[in-house]
């Protein structure tokens, strides 16, 4: 099947990558997509952690940090790869620093032992391939913690995690697809039905508005409706889970502002990321968590006619805890709302300790026949499944 057909649903950073290896493979793709360009999403409006574990202390048992670890070691050199350039200008300045809330579900002693438990799991792999060198975890003293944040924080940790910048990374990876004659990108299409041959040999693709098309492979990656289009083909959920459409802040600054990469940790609270000195995300969960459910379809979402409340929301709630981030927004010279859906293997509150929010092991690729259902699980994770999902294809074609 040498000039085999393959439709990708769902133009993020996992339908984008997909696309791409397999287009560089010789292989026709149709990139079909409810908005009107690539990567327009949750891909392009989030803080682009590059996960090695670190955020799931509730999950001490390490199932999350493993595979989380793998994902975001290969992170680096299969998102260069894609793009044909070096991503070192979209790498953060600073390591993270982990604040601990207090009312954090899992105290400080508890982050420090899983810490040092991922320091050493760290220490067993080649993680040469990471955005920047990773170091051990440290304990920040009560005068550096002191230096950014109010009275209210007393512990914290510096961690080997940085994040890279999401929109920076966006506009090439839809430059790329753009460029790549292998993909062809199909705007504003809404998936209404899909039927199949009983060998599950070909499918095809309805709209409604437009005509359909039929495809040797199938691959969804739309996370604001994996199961929805998963069901179309007799593909039941696993177990459970939610939906919530999260916004948070992108500012640019006139100025450069030096202020460490901070996470409040952990549960519904928030964080800063600092990528050049220049621009910014800065998030409030609670602020920013717009719609939430744990239906077949997300709910509607009602989305602010204007982001000022949003933009105060954060900014109260950051300052309140984080005086010296007043420099950050006063030197704003643009300041951007964006968000998107997120689709997680669980339910419950962040607050909750038992919410299976806080394992995020459960992720990966399902198929019936030659239609592939995809999870990304987290942002970092996606080259890393893309690359297998990939393989896979290939191996049936």
């Amino acid at each position: 099947m040498p000039r085999a057909r393959i439709a990708i649903i769902g133009a993020g950073i996992m339908g984008c990558c997909t696309a791409l290896f397999l287009a560089r493979a010789g292989y026709r793709v149709s990139l079909f997509d409810k908005a009107s360009r690539p990567m327009s999403g949750a891909s392009r409006w989030n803080e682009g952690k590059i996960h090695l574990g670190y955020l799931y202390s509730a999950d001490p048992g390490g199932a999350t940090a493993a595979k989380l670890m793998a994902g975001g070691l290969a992170f680096r050199p299969l998102i260069e790869e894609f793009l044909g350039q070096s991503i070192a200008p979209a790498i953060s300045l600073h390591d993270d620093s982990y604040l601990v809330h207090p009312e954090s579900i899992v105290s400080a002693a508890q982050m420090e032992r899983y810490f040092s438990f991922l320091d050493d799991q760290l220490a067993t792999v080649d993680a040469s391939s990471y955005l920047t060198r990773t170091r051990r975890t440290t304990r920040l003293s009560p005068n550096e913690v002191r230096t950014f944040a109010s009275g209210a924080f007393s512990d914290g940790f510096r961690v080997p995690e940085r994040s890279v910048n999401t929109l920076w990374i966006a506009d090439r990876l839809e430059r790329a697809v753009e460029r790549n004659a292998g993909i062809s990108f199909v705007p504003n299409f809404e998936v209404m039905d899909i039927a199949t041959t009983a060998a599950q040999t070909t499918w095809t693709i309805d709209s409604g508005a437009q005509s359909s098309e039929t495809f040797d492979f199938i691959v969804n990656c739309a996370w604001d409706g994996l199961l929805a289009i998963d069901r179309m083909v007799g593909l039941e959920p696993e177990a459970t889970w939610s939906h919530r459409y999260r916004a948070s802040l992108f500012i640019g600054t006139k100025e450069p502002v030096d202020f460490p990469s901070v996470v409040l940790a952990i549960g519904p609270f928030g964080d800063v990321k600092n990528y050049d000195g220049r621009h910014f995300y800065l998030s409030w969960y609670p602020a920013g968590l717009l719609a939430e459910g744990q239906d077949i379809r997300p709910p509607k979402v009602d989305l602010p006619d204007s982001p000022e409340r949003i933009i105060e929301a954060v900014k109260s709630a950051l300052l309140d805890r984080l005086p010296a981030v007043r420099a950050i927004f006063d030197s704003a010279e643009r300041t951007l709302v964006g968000g998107g859906w997120v689709f997680a293997r669980g339910q419950g509150s962040l607050s909750d300790p038992t919410s299976s929010l806080h394992r995020r092991d459960r992720f990966g690729i399902r198929s019936r026949g030659s239609y592939f259902s995809v999870d990304t699980g987290k942002y970092s994770t996606a080259p890393w499944l893309a690359h297998d999902l990939a393989q896979r294809i290939i191996s049936q074609i």
